[in-house]
C-alpha cells in the first residue's frame, strides 16, 4: 500500500488524495485475501467440540484473530501513519532514495 502512496505522490498527486485513492485501489485485495481465508477457517472455527478439533478450533480461532487485526490494521492505521509520517517530514517519507550511485566514493589507488 506504501508503494501505492508513493507512486501517486511521485505523479504530484496532493497527500489527502493520495491516501483516499491510494487505499480504495488497494481495498479490494486486501478484502477479498482476508475474506477467502476466513471463510475457509469459520468452520474449524466454530466446531471446536468435535472430537479430533481440540486443537485445530483454537489454531483456527487464533487465525482469524490474527486476519481480523491485520486487515484492520492496513485499512485503517497504515494511512493514518503515512499521513503522520508524511506531514512530519514535510514529504520527505514519500521522496525515493537517490540511487544515481552505489554509495561508494570514488577512490584511486596510488
Amino acid at each position: 500500500m506504501i508503494l501505492n502512496y508513493q507512486r501517486l505522490q511521485i505523479h504530484g498527486v496532493p497527500v489527502y488524495e493520495t491516501i483516499t485513492k491510494g487505499s480504495s485501489e488497494r481495498l479490494n485485495a486486501i478484502l477479498m485475501t482476508a475474506l477467502t481465508a476466513a471463510l475457509a477457517l469459520i468452520p474449524l472455527a466454530l466446531k471446536g467440540n468435535l472430537s479430533g478439533n481440540e486443537i485445530q478450533s483454537p489454531m483456527a480461532k487464533v487465525i482469524l484473530g490474527g486476519l481480523l487485526t491485520s486487515t484492520l490494521l492496513n485499512i485503517y492505521i497504515v494511512p493514518i501513519v503515512y499521513s503522520i509520517l508524511n506531514h512530519h517530514g514535510d514529504g520527505k517519507f514519500s521522496q525515493k532514495p537517490d540511487r544515481s550511485h552505489s554509495g561508494r566514493e570514488n577512490r584511486s589507488v596510488p
